[in-house]
């Protein structure tokens, strides 16, 4: 029986989330149990697309990830793949709406980190559009539960959380993307003049993309508003702490927040969830 299949295919999208991402999968855990599944698919394809382009070094990126574009292609149209996390995420996709063009954007920057290193103003916007926003944009697909008008309402702040969450990684991995993969992500930036002034650019733009995304986490449907909060606070953690540490630190180490600190983020989104004052 194929529910069998589909059923193993959803666990190794979990068991892909949960091993590459401890608090994406935390934030998974304060969603409503029945929208875990979907989420964990999404997460899934996610994930090993960006694992063909940035950890296949011994294998050929190109070919791998063309390869993935058409089994996806194939396994949304004819509803099944032998690939299980191919599998789950298709299920996903016919079962939520997702459009192809989200898929597409996504799939277009990973391949364009195989061959570009550095970016100006435009190719940097076409990139997160694709990186972040269109991940963004096929959670909120789940989030509304085919609720078009709802989606519609909230599709522009879906698209600032995952911008921000995007710029957050990039400024915290701004060393390791340099030095390892050689990459710069943040336009016309000279990576060896990294200072004060650049770096408070960067924090100014993407404060405004915190509070513009607060505001569309406040409109979320109940049984997903807990979850993105608390995926939200622990960025905002992380970007209190990169915004304190002096520009010629952030080149040298990658920041992150404690288990702790995590841990009181977490008793604090449940309070406030609580106190329903999210």
């Amino acid at each position: 029986m194929k529910k069998i299949f589909d059923e193993v295919s959803e666990k190794c999208s979990e068991i892909t989330t949960k091993r590459y991402s401890t608090s994406f999968s935390l934030g998974i855990k304060l969603l409503d149990k029945n929208i875990h599944k979907p989420i964990y698919s999404i997460y899934g394809f996610v994930r090993v697309a960006d694992e063909i382009v940035d950890s296949f070094h011994d294998y050929n990126k190109k070919e791998l990830l063309q390869q993935f574009r058409n089994e996806t292609q194939e396994a949304i149209k004819n509803k099944i793949s032998l690939n299980p996390i191919l599998n789950s995420f298709q299920n996903v996709v016919n079962q939520f709406n997702i459009e192809w063009e989200h898929i597409e954007h996504f799939l277009n920057s990973m391949e364009n980190d195989l061959d570009k290193k550095e970016h100006d103003e435009k190719s940097y916007k076409l990139y997160i559009k694709g990186s972040a926003e269109a991940v963004g944009l096929m959670c909120l697909r789940v989030f509304c539960n085919n609720d078009f008008k709802l989606y519609d309402e909230l599709k522009e702040y879906a698209i600032s959380l995952g911008s921000v969450f995007q710029k957050v990684n990039f400024i915290r991995d701004i060393s390791a993307d340099y030095h390892h993969l050689k990459r710069v992500y943040f336009p016309n930036l000279e990576i060896e003049n990294f200072n004060e002034e650049e770096k408070s650019k960067i924090e100014n733009d993407i404060q405004k993309e915190f509070e513009a995304a607060l505001i569309g986490i406040k409109k979320l449907p109940k049984s997903s508003k807990k979850g993105v909060f608390l995926a939200y606070s622990y960025y905002y953690s992380l970007f209190k702490k990169i915004k304190k540490t002096p520009a010629n630190k952030v080149m040298t180490e990658r920041l992150r927040v404690p288990d702790f600190i995590k841990l009181l983020i977490l008793l604090k989104v449940e309070l406030k969830s609580l106190l329903n004052i999210i």
